[in-house]
C-alpha cells in the first residue's frame, strides 16, 4: 500500500501513523483531473461507461438513458444561460420531491458554474423564506403545489406540466419539458470555472443547531465522484432504488452524480413509503438499496408478511447509514434475508461523501465486523481527538473525528464564525462525532459529541441504548434524549414507538435496558410517541425531543 506521504511510517494494518498522529486511507489514491478549469459536469461527462438507462420512475415507468440525458443537459443549460441570463456565481434553488429530472437540472446548472442549492419539500414556507433570504436566488425549479411557498420574487421554472395557473403568485419564466425539447442555439461561450469555484451549497440538517449552507466547490465534487471510481462499489447490472430526498446530500450526490458517472440504473422513488419501496424492487428487479437503520428494522419485523407478498430476489444489496447500525440488528437482518449483504458508510453534508465506508472486497474478506462505518475512503486522512485536552490519540481510543481531504467543503455561506468552528486553519473538519478507529483501520461511531448525555459525570452515548431498544420485538423506533435532573445533572430518558396494539409499559422498558447496561446507563424515564421526528437523511432530531419533554418543567 502507497501512502500520500510516503517518507511517514504508516502501520500497514490501521494505517496510523505515530509521527503525526493520523490515520491514512488505505485504499486507492484518487485519479484527479490535472485541469484546475474543468467543472464538475464536464469531469462526468468525459467518464466511459457502458450503461444505457440512467433513470427510470418509479411511479410511472418513463426511462431517461444516458443519451437522452446528457441531451437535455445540454439542452436545458443552453436555455439558462441564452434565455434567462443565468451565469457563473448565480444560484439556483431547486424545490421539488424526487424526479429523475433533478440531475438534469444539477449538471446544467453547473455545467454554467451557477451554484445549486436544494430545499426539503416538507419546509414550511417561512421556513423557505428564511433560506432564500440567506442564499439570494436568482431562479428556482419547483413545481406548480410547491410555487405556493416561495416569494413573489423568486422567477420558477417548474418541473411539471399542465395549465398555467393565474393563482401561483411568482413569474414563471420557463417549463423543464419545453426546454428539454428545444434544440441549441450552437456552441456556448462558457464561462471560465476553476475547481475551487463554488458548485453546490446545500443546507446542514441543522440536527444540533440552525440549518447553514454548505459550500462545496467543483473541485470537491470531482473528488466525490473520482472517490466512487477508484473504489469501483459499483455492482454488475446494477439497479439502485433511490430511497433518499434528493434535497438531501446523499440523494443529490449520491443519485444525481455518483450514478451517472458509474453508468448506473437508479429507479426514483418520488417520496419515502416502505411498501412502495418493496413494490418497487419487485417490479424494477432492483439490485440495491438505501436505507436508515429504522427501516432495516421494519423489515426484520415484517419479515413473514414482505416475502409473502413481495418478490425481493433481485435485491443483493442493502447500503445503510444516517445513525449507527448496531450488531444485533445487522444480524437479525442477515438471519432474514441471508442472500442480501449490508454495507454502511459514514459522511456529513461538509464531507461531500468523504469519511467511511464498508464494501471493499480486498479490505473485508478476512474480517467480519458488525456496527463499523467501514474504512475511511481514498484520500481522507483522520484524526482522532479527545475533545476536552484537544490531545490527538491513537488506535482504539475514542475522541471527536477530524477528517481532511479533497472533498471537504469550503465552509459555511456568510458564516465565517461558525467556518472557523468547524473547519481549523490547517482544513482539518471537527465532525462533532465520538469515535474510534481499531486495529484494523474500521471506523466506530459512538455518538453525537454534543449529544451524550452527563450523568453524575458519567457519558452516556444515546445511540448504544437506543440500538437496544430497537432490538425489543415490541418496539418499532426509539430516541434517547437528556433530562435534566438536580441531583444527576441529567439521565435518560426514551422515546418509544411501540408495535401497533402492544401494551409494553414504561417498566417493561426500563427493565430490560437494566439488565443490559451498567447502573448509570439506565433509563429512567419513558414516553411513548407515534413517530420519532427525523431528518431526510434519517438522523434523529433529539432537540424536538428534548424541547418536547422539558415544556412542562
Amino acid at each position: 500500500m502507497e501512502y500520500p506521504q510516503r517518507s511517514l511510517s504508516v502501520d500497514p494494518r490501521s494505517g496510523f501513523c505515530k509521527s503525526n498522529s493520523t490515520f491514512y486511507s488505505k485504499r486507492n489514491p484518487l485519479s484527479l483531473p490535472p485541469n484546475p478549469s474543468i467543472d464538475v459536469t464536464t469531469f462526468i461527462s468525459s467518464l466511459p461507461h457502458r450503461g444505457t438507462t440512467a433513470f427510470i420512475d418509479a411511479a410511472t415507468g418513463h426511462r431517461l438513458s444516458f443519451s437522452d440525458l446528457w441531451r437535455a443537459v445540454d439542452r436545458v443549460a443552453d436555455f439558462l444561460y441564452h434565455e434567462i441570463g443565468i451565469r457563473r456565481g448565480d444560484v439556483i434553488l431547486i424545490l421539488s420531491p424526487n424526479s429523475i429530472y433533478i440531475p438534469v437540472v444539477c449538471l446544467s446548472v453547473m455545467s454554467l458554474g451557477a451554484v445549486v442549492t436544494t430545499a426539503n419539500t416538507l419546509n414550511t414556507a417561512g421556513e423557505i423564506s428564511k433560506q432564500i433570504a440567506d442564499c439570494n436566488p436568482t431562479l428556482a425549479f419547483t413545481t406548480r403545489q410547491l410555487a405556493l411557498k416561495l416569494a413573489a420574487a423568486v422567477s420558477v421554472v417548474l418541473t411539471d406540466d399542465g395549465e398555467e395557473e393565474p393563482s401561483l403568485g411568482v413569474r414563471v419564466v420557463g417549463i423543464l419539458s419545453e426546454m428539454m425539447k428545444k434544440e441549441p442555439r450552437g456552441q456556448r461561450v462558457r464561462d471560465r470555472v476553476n475547481k475551487d469555484d463554488t458548485a453546490m451549497m446545500l443546507y446542514s440538517s441543522g440536527t444540533t443547531g440552525p440549518s447553514k449552507g454548505v459550500i462545496s466547490s467543483h473541485g470537491n465534487l470531482t473528488a466525490h465522484v473520482a472517490r466512487h471510481l477508484s473504489d469501483k462499489l459499483k455492482q454488475e447490472d446494477e439497479i439502485v432504488l433511490c430511497t433518499v430526498p434528493m434535497s438531501h446530500t446523499y440523494g443529490l450526490l449520491g443519485f444525481a452524480m455518483r450514478t451517472v458517472a458509474l453508468g448506473t440504473t437508479v429507479v426514483v422513488l418520488r417520496r419515502f413509503e416502505l411498501h412502495d419501496m418493496l413494490d418497487a424492487v419487485d417490479k424494477f428487479k432492483a439490485t440495491s438499496l438505501i436505507m436508515a437503520p429504522p427501516v432495516l428494522v421494519a423489515m426484520i419485523n415484517g419479515a413473514d408478511l414482505i416475502k409473502a407478498k413481495y418478490d425481493l430476489s433481485s435485491l443483493r444489496l442493502v447500503r445503510c447509514g444516517g445513525a449507527p447500525l448496531s450488531k444485533a440488528v445487522t444480524e437479525g437482518f442477515l438471519e432474514r434475508y441471508p442472500s442480501v449483504e449490508i454495507h454502511q458508510g459514514y459522511a456529513l453534508t461538509e464531507s461531500n461523501g468523504g469519511g467511511a465506508n464498508s464494501g471493499l472486497a480486498e479490505e473485508e474478506a478476512p474480517l467480519r465486523k458488525y456496527g463499523t462505518a467501514g474504512t475511511l475512503t481514498s484520500d481522507v486522512e483522520a484524526r482522532i481527538v479527545d475533545p476536552n485536552t484537544g490531545r490527538v490519540m491513537g488506535v482504539n481510543q475514542t475522541g471527536e473525528l477530524w477528517l481532511k481531504g479533497p472533498s471537504i467543503s469550503k465552509g459555511y455561506f456568510r458564516n465565517e464564525e461558525a467556518t472557523n468552528e468547524t473547519i481549523n486553519g490547517e482544513g482539518w473538519l471537527k465532525t462533532g462525532d465520538l469515535c474510534y478507529i481499531d486495529e484494523d483501520g474500521f471506523l466506530f461511531v459512538v455518538d453525537r459529541l454534543k449529544e451524550l448525555i452527563k450523568y453524575k459525570g458519567y457519558q452516556v452515548p444515546p445511540a448504544e441504548l437506543e440500538a437496544l431498544l430497537i432490538t425489543h420485538p415490541c418496539i418499532i423506533d426509539a430516541a434517547v434524549i437528556p433530562f435534566p435532573d438536580k441531583e444527576a445533572g441529567q439521565y435518560p430518558m426514551a422515546y418509544v414507538v411501540r408495535v401497533s396494539e402492544s401494551n409494553l409499559s414504561e417498566k417493561q422498558i426500563i427493565d430490560f435496558i437494566s439488565k443490559q447496561v451498567a447502573p448509570y446507563k439506565n433509563i429512567r424515564k419513558v414516553a411513548f410517541i407515534n413517530s420519532i421526528p427525523k431528518t431526510v437523511s434519517g438522523k434523529t432530531l433529539r432537540k424536538d425531543l428534548i424541547r418536547l419533554a422539558t415544556s412542562k418543567l
